[in-house]
């Protein structure tokens, strides 16, 4: 990795959500879902920091139907392998462990098909009808 691309990774690292967000990559592959529910933000603010870290080339994801699945990037350098082990380090100290025992809260409760069960909306009888 280059001087330049390393310096791209620590700006996306330097906001506070997105650090917590690699942090919590380190368990796995997640869906958006599922970080909107761990760090309690809207879905378009969880999306757009995810954005700019897989601009930085530290994560990578993959879609299916709506709902976009990240994970951390590949360590193909030296430079990745280990902020990935700092990472893993910072899973012991706040707030990156309450995150992540809410992280495994969540998990254990969701069943495994929830993100596609959400992606059908609500059934209709609760859908808001708009007036004309």
């Amino acid at each position: 990795m280059d001087p330049g691309s390393a310096h791209v990774a620590f700006k996306a690292l330097s906001e506070p959500v997105r650090l917590r967000t690699v942090v919590l990559l380190t368990e796995g592959e997640l869906c958006v879902c599922d970080l909107t529910e761990v760090l309690s933000l809207p879905q378009s603010t969880v999306s757009r920091h995810m954005s700019r870290l897989k601009t930085a080339g530290l994560v990578s994801d993959r879609r299916e139907g709506k709902w976009v699945y990240y994970r951390l990037a590949d360590p193909s350098s030296r430079f990745l392998v280990s902020l990935s082990g700092y990472f893993k380090s910072l899973c012991y100290q706040q707030p990156f462990k309450e995150d992540l025992i809410r992280l495994r809260k969540h998990l254990a409760g969701k069943s495994d098909d929830q993100c596609r069960d959400d992606e059908a909306g609500p059934p209709p009888s609760s859908r808001k009808r708009r007036k004309k």
